[in-house]
């Protein structure tokens, strides 16, 4: 990661000026290329409903010159996920809650996109939203996930062992039946979450999914469970608002195949949703953080996501992400090599990032990243300490003249 500070101001460095350029996604014209990646942040507190501290978070960085602002991934059903306080998108309660989310952002000029997502398999039975959903963890077939432990849960456990999706279908409508509620909740589009090792991975890849049936087995098989769920949400909204976030190097959460069945699966499968005319494809780099040691090596399958995949987007934009800051974005971009870069962590501690850069104001580097996901414990003393690092972080501006004196 390059350094970040007063060279990074526009007149020094003239490439940065590609982000300010303005960018059509679909219908919408993005003010500027500085689009915001969905980023967990944990503050659902005390259940799963998006709070007023939320509606601050995310109002912050949409007047801080965020163009495209992907939420948080929400879930689209009750589930025992990795971490508590996860959103979700199921009820009335949620569609209230997120258009106070909507209202804000569009206020203050930027669009907003809902990041659907289903955890599948890593989950835990005892969770307590598990619980209260009253029903098992399911996947594509019941192999557990190896990976990280559940802190929040007493001595850590590691994912449960689901059980076997029985219709499919029925998670197809999941989906469905949340691009509706976000659609209701003032969302201008929304992203399906298919790679992570969340239930759309686990379909596609051959490791996680070893059904018998019309979902498994062959790489059209595997696909067609995340190209149904593109199709339905694209009934919704349009396929012109419509994106799919994919991270086919990265062996987060227990998937990884061969090389020669990565490309060929991922081939299809962006070939196919290509032909609906999705508004973009954004494609996740490989990078360590996404990429664990499992039975003492890496899971993931290492390659180049412009080289291996750019070439079949006929229809779609090609957008990057994963540990992006300015000058490598607007590299990319520039060059040629992708059309977007989606913005993570730099817009946690810096959430006025594109004004920033606009008007040459160095970056902030500091981060505590124990403030990331709220208590590591699930457990909350006092609400307002879920402020600190969530909604704390100040505005170039002011910083400037703390220090100015």
């Amino acid at each position: 990661m390059e350094a970040m500070g007063p060279s990074l101001s526009t007149p020094t460095v003239p490439l940065l000026s590609t982000l300010l350029t303005p960018l059509r996604l679909g219908p919408l014209r993005l003010r500027n290329k500085f689009l915001m990646s969905a980023l967990a942040r944990d503050r659902c507190y005390p259940t799963n409903v998006p709070t007023d501290m939320m509606v601050e978070y995310y109002r912050q960085r949409a007047k801080g010159g965020a163009s495209l602002i992907v939420t948080e991934a929400i879930l689209i059903e009750r589930q025992g996920t990795e971490w508590p306080h996860a959103p979700g998108i199921w009820s009335e309660e949620h569609i209230a809650a997120w258009k106070k989310i909507t209202d804000a952002v569009h206020k203050e000029g930027a669009y907003m996109y809902a990041q659907l997502w289903h955890v599948g398999r890593v989950c835990h039975s005892d969770a307590p939203e598990q619980i209260a959903s009253g029903q098992p963890v399911y996947a594509p077939s019941p192999i557990a996930a190896r990976f990280g432990k559940f802190r929040f849960l007493p001595g850590e456990p590691p994912c449960s062992t689901p059980l076997e999706i029985q219709d499919p279908t029925e998670y197809v409508d999941m989906f469905r039946q949340a691009a509706i509620n976000a659609k209701k909740a003032g969302f201008d589009g929304v992203e399906v979450h298919a790679g992570g090792g969340y239930l759309i991975h686990t379909f596609l890849d051959n490791t996680s999914n070893k059904r018998t049936d019309a979902w498994s087995g062959s790489v059209r098989n595997r696909a067609r469970f995340g190209l149904e769920v593109l199709e339905v949400v694209s009934e919704v909204f349009g396929a012109n608002r419509v994106g799919v976030k994919l991270s086919p190097a990265c062996g987060h959460n227990d998937v990884g195949m061969p090389l020669k069945d990565t490309l060929e699966t991922y081939s299809y499968f962006i070939s196919e949703a290509d032909k609906l005319g999705l508004a973009y494809m954004v494609f996740i780099r490989d990078i360590d953080f996404l990429d664990p040691v499992i039975d003492g090596q890496k899971r993931g399958t290492p390659h180049d996501m412009v080289s291996s995949y750019k070439h079949l987007l006929q229809n779609s934009l090609f957008f990057l992400n994963g540990e992006f800051t300015p000058i490598p974005a607007a590299d990319a971009i520039a060059s040629g090599r992708a059309d977007g870069v989606f913005f993570g962590r730099p817009f946690i501690n810096n959430p006025d990032l594109p004004k920033r850069i606009e008007k040459g104001i160095p970056l902030t580097m500091e981060m505590d990243i124990t403030t990331l996901y709220g208590p590591t414990d699930g457990i909350v003393k006092d609400v307002e300490v879920l402020r600190k690092g969530y909604t704390d972080y100040p505005e170039g501006v002011e910083q400037e003249k703390r220090a100015g004196g």
